[in-house]
């Protein structure tokens, strides 16, 4: 069905305004058709030959605005510091907080029991300190005069 057809039916009130076989389907356009198209437009020079081109293509200048700023906006990209993703950045990225939870734990670990180690050093030595107390004044005679 041509457009003029659908124009004329809807003149005739034969179309309703949600059938979706009346409505235009939107265009999609890959990038190599976009890139050729812009070089084409570009190196065109003769006058009226670059609306012939856009008239032979169904686009509008709309068109070429946005694809230049496209090509424009990758470009900079390209020139930019690429980012390196693998193919499982999300099981990599828990992999990797996963690890530095696992060694700050060692490390807390660690200091548990450095801790635990001194508490009985300490321990110990208030054990001897009491114990050599006790012995001594075991061993004093009593000093009282009769």
């Amino acid at each position: 069905m041509t457009t003029a057809s659908l124009i004329a039916r809807a003149h005739d009130e034969t179309v309703p305004d949600d059938d979706l076989a009346a409505r235009r389907a939107r265009r999609y356009f890959s990038a190599s058709y976009e890139l050729a198209i812009l070089n084409e437009y570009e190196q065109t020079t003769d006058p009226g030959a670059k609306r012939a081109l856009l008239r032979r293509e169904g686009l509008y200048t709309s068109h070429i605005v946005e694809w230049r700023w496209a090509r424009d906006a990758r470009a900079l990209r390209e020139l930019g510091p690429k980012l390196r993703r693998s193919k499982h950045s999300v099981e990599s990225q828990e992999i990797e907080r996963l690890r530095r939870r696992n060694e700050r734990l060692e490390d807390q670990l660690q200091n548990h029991k450095q801790a635990l180690e001194i508490q009985g050093r300490a321990s110990e030595l208030l054990s001897r300190l009491l114990a050599e107390s006790t012995e001594e004044t075991t061993q004093q005679p009593d000093r009282r005069e009769p």
